[in-house]
């Protein structure tokens, strides 16, 4: 399998309030942070030492500027990031208050007008799997036709397809319906799928972990992981299924982990094409990711608390 990996999808500037339990209309400190889950995929496969093209567009601004920067600092392949002369980099604001609710504006831009015509389909051509797990692709155009017409063209072309629904209650507010209907078109198209355990009880309506990743598969998804935090991950190929353990560590900020779970999957997806039978490579697989996704916990930011492969004993 070709060794390179293009992640698809939204990379933005999260502001974190830091001032302490207080809400965005009193905080007036905030740390400015890269966001964006694709993008924290590619990161990490690049960590890794992987091969890693990130696709989407930011503002022709500082804010823009500074992701890019970003991203080619972790070794990220940035050709495909669009700078948009028209809209701003898309910029989110949040504040965590005592009672554990986040407050959250989210001021979109750039990333919502990517376009067909604006990517390389050399590029798109040459990378054996593509990683589509955007939290903002599914709402509305441009960017949700381009979304999914490239996934299309990528499953027409016989490419291994990673699928990460990434629901965010902030986003889908009143919108629950429509998020279960697209997310439920990229899983029909996906090889690989990654949900975490409320988003397959939101897409499936079934409480039960097995009988829900069942009906994944009945939509399509060849191979299944149900992100279950400190708990591990439950893996299914549609023959057999199990828990797989993560391991223990004190958690600081789980910001990104469930990203690095998924790029330290692609990583090795990239190196050894999974095969669908074959349960204990799988396992062995998730293993891994499990260990990194927990290392991330253990570090405050996405980016910055990827570890590389030196770090993961």
């Amino acid at each position: 399998m070709n060794s390179s990996i293009i992640c698809i999808g939204e990379l933005l500037i999260d502001f974190f309030c830091t001032d302490v339990d207080i809400n965005l209309s009193k905080g007036e400190n905030f740390q400015k942070q890269a966001g964006g889950a694709p993008a924290n995929v590619c990161a990490t496969i690049a960590k890794l030492g992987g091969t890693a093209l990130f696709c989407g567009k930011v503002g022709n601004d500082p804010f823009g500027h500074f992701l890019k920067k970003t991203l080619d600092d972790a070794k990220v392949n940035t050709s495909m990031i669009v700078l948009d002369d028209v809209h701003p980099t898309t910029l989110a604001f949040v504040s965590l208050q005592a009672n554990g609710e986040r407050d959250f504006i989210f001021n979109r831009g750039a990333d919502a007008f990517l376009l067909e015509e604006e990517l390389e389909e050399d590029k798109l051509n040459d990378a054996a799997i593509h990683h589509f797990g955007s939290a903002t692709a599914l709402l509305n155009d441009p960017f949700q036709t381009t979304y999914f017409t490239v996934m299309r063209n990528a499953k027409n072309k016989g490419k291994f397809i990673s699928f990460d629904p990434n629901f965010r209650t902030d986003l889908w507010k009143n919108k629950q319906t429509e998020f279960i209907e697209l997310a439920k078109k990229g899983i029909a198209l996906a090889d690989f799928v990654k949900v975490s355990e409320e988003e397959l009880h939101i897409i499936t309506r079934i409480s039960d972990l097995a009988e829900g990743t069942q009906a994944l598969h009945q939509m399509g998804a060849k191979i299944i992981a149900i992100t279950l935090g400190s708990e591990g991950t439950y893996l299914s190929n549609g023959y057999q299924s199990e828990i797989v353990p993560s391991v223990k560590v004190k958690s600081i900020d789980s910001t990104g982990a469930g990203d690095a779970f998924v790029g330290a999957t692609l990583y090795q997806f990239a190196n050894v094409k999974p095969a669908l039978e074959d349960f204990e490579v799988l396992k062995k697989i998730i293993s891994f990711s499990n260990k990194v996704g927990a290392l991330v916990c253990t570090k405050v930011g996405a980016i910055s608390a990827i570890p590389t492969l030196d770090e993961i004993k």
